[in-house]
């Protein structure tokens, strides 16, 4: 989240540096280099817009975590990838891994879907996806105590309607 909000502030310096330079161009009367800033101006804020956008789902799903993790393996058809960030979020809303965010529930029937959740003493799998695409993620959750795992189970299956199969407790 930390990325996410670095990058929008970057974009806000960007904009505002770009929007400076073609009003000051502009009363300089140096038209082609006030086009140029303005057209750097216009591409700074779509890109703002999309970064905000962003902050505003990662926030979604920080504010609404069941369980947060320090590591991920993510496994798709054909490939497999670790990765280690400084944290690893699985909300009501998706799953906030470093600065990418895979959304479910949000796009209606035909979008993204929490298909499985699967926990044991050491792991917890999610599988995820829509009738094109299943990604696979699996956590490191570090969870001792079979009441914390229970009260995670109750809280998936409460926000998302999927039941946790839970095993080796």
């Amino acid at each position: 989240m930390k990325l996410i909000r670095k990058r929008r502030n970057g974009y806000v310096l960007m904009l505002a540096v770009s929007i400076c330079l073609a009003v000051w161009l502009g009363a300089t009367f140096m038209i082609e280099a006030v086009f140029a800033f303005g057209a750097i101006s216009l591409i700074s804020l779509l890109l703002l817009v999309r970064q905000n956008r962003l902050l505003y789902d990662a926030t979604l799903i920080w504010d609404n975590r069941i369980i947060a993790v320090p590591s991920a393996l993510i496994s798709m058809p054909g490939s497999q990838e670790k990765k280690d960030n400084d944290e690893i979020v699985v909300s009501t809303f998706g799953i906030l891994i470093g600065s990418e965010i895979y959304r479910w529930g949000l796009d209606g029937v035909h979008g993204v879907r929490l298909h499985t959740v699967h926990i044991n003493k050491g792991q917890m799998y999610l599988t995820f996806g829509d009738t094109a695409h299943t990604m696979r993620v699996e956590l490191l959750h570090g969870i001792t105590q079979k009441q914390a795992v229970l009260d995670a189970a109750q809280k998936l299956f409460r926000e998302t309607g999927v039941t946790a199969d839970i095993t080796g407790w």
